[in-house]
C-alpha cells in the first residue's frame, strides 16, 4: 500500500514508518520536526519507499493532497508531554483538535481509510483496576491547563466516531498507555527515559509526587505490532481499542529497578508537583489499561516485559 504516517518523524511514528518499509509498503512522513526527529529516520530514509514531507497537519492543504494520494493513513501527529502542554496550551489545544479535524475531512472527502491515535489520557482520573474502552472519564476542572491534552483528545475520539456513524468513514481509533523503548527522550517529561538518562550519569532521580501513583509500560515494538494488526482487521473499524501493557508498578519501584539494572549509584529524591509543574497541577494516581478487546478484535498481546524495556532503552541511551 501507499501509506501516510503523520507525525512520522516522532518516537512511536518512526518505528513504524520502518515497520511498514520492511512490509513493504510505501511510506510517506508528514511531520513539521516540533518534537520529531530525522535522526529517527535515519534507517528510513535509505529506502527508495520513503518520502520525507516537512510540514504541519495544520495546514489543510497538505493535508487533503497526502491523504488523497495514500491508500491508508496512520494519524499519530500531535503536541505531547505534560510540560509542553502547560508551557503552550493554546498551540497544543489547535494541533490537537483541529489537526485532526484537517485529516477526518480529507479522509471523509478521498473515501480513505485512516487510523486516529488517542491516549489514555481521555481517562482522567478514574483509577479503576483495569481501564476499560467503555468506562467513564472523571476529569478536573477545564481551567486546569493539565487536562487539556485529556480533552483534546477526547474531542478527537468523538469526531472520528461521527465520521463512522454519519458518513460511515472507515476510521479506527487506538489510545496508547505508557509506551517506551529507543529514540524516546526524557525532554517532555516522559519518565522512564528520564530516569535511565540520569541512572547511566549516576545523577539524582528525581520523583514528581509521592512516587506511590502507578503506570503500566509498553514496549514501542509491540506497540507497533499492535498497530499493524489494528489495521489488517475489520472488526476494529468503528472502535476503539487500548493498546498497552497491563504489568502495573509504581513510580517509586520504577526508580529503583532503573537503578538497580542500570548498576547505578544514584539517589532518588522527590519534588513537589507544584515546584516540577506549576500550583494545582494534578495528576492521575493510577492507570492501568485492560487489553481483552484487542486481544479479542486481533490476537494480539504484548510479548516484552518492564526489564527488557529499560534494557533496550538503556543500550540506545548508551549508543
Amino acid at each position: 500500500m501507499r501509506v501516510l504516517v503523520t507525525g512520522g518523524a516522532g518516537f512511536i511514528g518512526s518505528h513504524l514508518t520502518d515497520r511498514l518499509i520492511a512490509d513493504g509498503h510505501s511510506v510517506t512522513v508528514l511531520d513539521n520536526l516540533a518534537t520529531g526527529r530525522m535522526e529517527n529516520l535515519s534507517a528510513a530514509q535509505a529506502s527508495d519507499k520513503f518520502t520525507f514531507i516537512e510540514g504541519s497537519i495544520m495546514d489543510a492543504a497538505i493535508v487533503e493532497k497526502l491523504v488523497a494520494e495514500a491508500d491508508f493513513t496512520y494519524h499519530l501527529a500531535a503536541a505531547v508531554g505534560v510540560f509542553n502542554i502547560l508551557e503552550h496550551p493554546l498551540d497544543s489545544l489547535m494541533t490537537n483538535i483541529r489537526g485532526t479535524e484537517n485529516v477526518l475531512e480529507a479522509a471523509d472527502k478521498h473515501h480513505k481509510e485512516v487510523l486516529i491515535a488517542s491516549s489514555s489520557e481521555v481517562y482522567g482520573k478514574n483509577i479503576a483496576d483495569s481501564l476499560s474502552e467503555d468506562d467513564d472519564r472523571f476529569m478536573g476542572s477545564p481551567l486546569t491547563l493539565r487536562w487539556s491534552y485529556s480533552q483534546a483528545k477526547a474531542i478527537d475520539e468523538s469526531l472520528a466516531y461521527a465520521y463512522f456513524q454519519e458518513k460511515n468513514l472507515q476510521v479506527r481509533i487506538v489510545r496508547f498507555f505508557n509506551t517506551v523503548g529507543p529514540r524516546q527522550l526524557g525532554a517532555y517529561g516522559m519518565v522512564v527515559p528520564r530516569f535511565v538518562a540520569s541512572a547511566l550519569a549516576n545523577e539524582d532521580i528525581t520523583i514528581y509526587g509521592a512516587g506511590t501513583q502507578t503506570r503500566c509500560f509498553g514496549h514501542v515494538y509491540d506497540v507497533v505490532e499492535a498497530l499493524i494488526q489494528v489495521t489488517a482487521s475489520k472488526n476494529t473499524i468503528g472502535t476503539v481499542v487500548n493498546i498497552g501493557n497491563s504489568g502495573e508498578i509504581s513510580i517509586n519501584d520504577l526508580a529503583k529497578k532503573v537503578i538497580e539494572i542500570t548498576g547505578s549509584s544514584s539517589k532518588i529524591v522527590h519534588m513537589s508537583y507544584e515546584e516540577a509543574y506549576a500550583p494545582g497541577f494534578e495528576d492521575m494516581e493510577r492507570r492501568v489499561p485492560n487489553i481483552t478487546r484487542i486481544k479479542t478484535l486481533t490476537g494480539w498481546a504484548p510479548t516484552r516485559n518492564l526489564e527488557t524495556i529499560i534494557k533496550d532503552l538503556v543500550e540506545y541511551l548508551k549508543n
